[in-house]
C-alpha cells in the first residue's frame, strides 16, 4: 500500500520485536476462544432469551453470503495484525478496549444469555450444504452481543488514528463490516439487536480506553512478556 512506509515488517526483527507485534493478537484469540466456548459450559442447559423481532425479517434468509461470514475471518487477522505492527499508544489503547469488550460479551453470555429460531434447510446445494455445517458446528448461543460484529468494527476502530493506513483502506474496511453485518442477519446467524450490540459495546470500550489508563498496563505487560520470550530464545 502507498504512504505505509513507517509500517514495521517481519523481516529483520529480532524476537523481542516480533513478541511484541505477534502478543496481543494472540491474546485476543485466546480470551476469545475463553469467552466463546467458556460461557456455554458456565450457563448450561439454562432458559435463553429470543430477541427476535419483525424487523429481522427485512433482511431475507441468503445462505450465498456464508461467504462473507466465513471469509471475514481474514479481515479480522489482516486488520487487528496491522494494528499491531504500530509501537504507539494507539496499538495499546486499542487492544485494551478489545479486551474489555470480551470481558462485556462474557457477562452478557453468562447472565443475559441469547438465542434465536433459525430456518429449516432443505435442498442440497453447496450454500445449504455450508449453511447445514455452520448450523452444526455454531450452536444458537452467545449471540448478543454480536462478536462477529464487534471484531469487524474493531477493524474500522483500529485504523482511525493510523495516520500512515490510506483514506480509501479505511473506508474499504467500514464497507467490509457492513458486509459482515449483512452476513449474520442473511444466515440467521444474528439479529439486529445483536449487530447493535456489538457495534455498541466496541464503541463504548474504546471511549473508555481512550479515557483511562488501563492501556499503560497492557503495554507494560506485553513488554515484559517479550523481554521473557526473547531471553529464553537467547537472542
Amino acid at each position: 500500500m502507498e504512504n505505509m512506509g513507517k509500517l514495521k515488517l517481519l523481516k529483520g526483527k529480532n524476537s523481542e520485536e516480533l513478541c511484541k507485534i505477534v502478543l496481543p493478537p494472540l491474546f485476543t484469540f485466546v480470551v476469545n476462544s475463553l469467552v466463546y466456548w467458556g460461557a456455554p459450559l458456565i450457563v448450561g442447559t439454562g432458559r435463553s432469551h429470543n430477541l427476535s423481532g419483525g424487523l429481522d425479517e427485512l433482511v431475507p434468509f441468503m445462505p450465498a453470503f456464508i461467504i462473507i461470514y466465513f471469509a471475514c475471518y481474514i479481515f479480522w487477522v489482516v486488520n487487528y495484525l496491522m494494528v499491531a505492527f504500530y509501537e504507539d499508544e494507539n496499538k495499546y489503547r486499542f487492544y485494551t478496549a478489545d479486551f474489555y469488550a470480551r470481558l462485556i460479551c462474557l457477562a452478557f453470555f453468562v447472565f443475559f444469555p441469547t438465542t434465536n429460531t433459525r430456518p429449516e434447510l432443505t435442498g442440497n446445494g453447496i450454500f445449504i450444504r455450508a449453511m447445514r455445517f455452520l448450523y452444526t458446528v455454531d450452536k444458537p448461543v452467545n449471540l448478543f452481543p454480536s462478536i462477529h460484529c464487534m471484531a469487524s468494527w474493531f477493524c474500522c476502530i483500529g485504523l482511525r488514528k493510523c495516520k500512515e493506513i490510506p483514506e480509501w483502506y479505511k473506508l474499504m474496511s467500514v464497507l467490509i463490516a457492513i458486509s459482515v453485518f449483512i452476513s449474520t442477519l442473511a444466515t440467521r446467524q444474528h439479529v439486529l439487536w445483536d449487530v447493535a450490540g456489538g457495534i455498541g459495546v466496541a464503541e463504548l470500550t474504546w471511549f473508555i480506553s481512550n479515557r483511562t489508563n488501563g492501556w499503560k498496563t497492557y503495554q507494560r505487560l506485553n513488554e515484559k512478556i517479550s523481554v521473557g520470550i526473547s531471553r529464553r530464545l537467547g537472542r
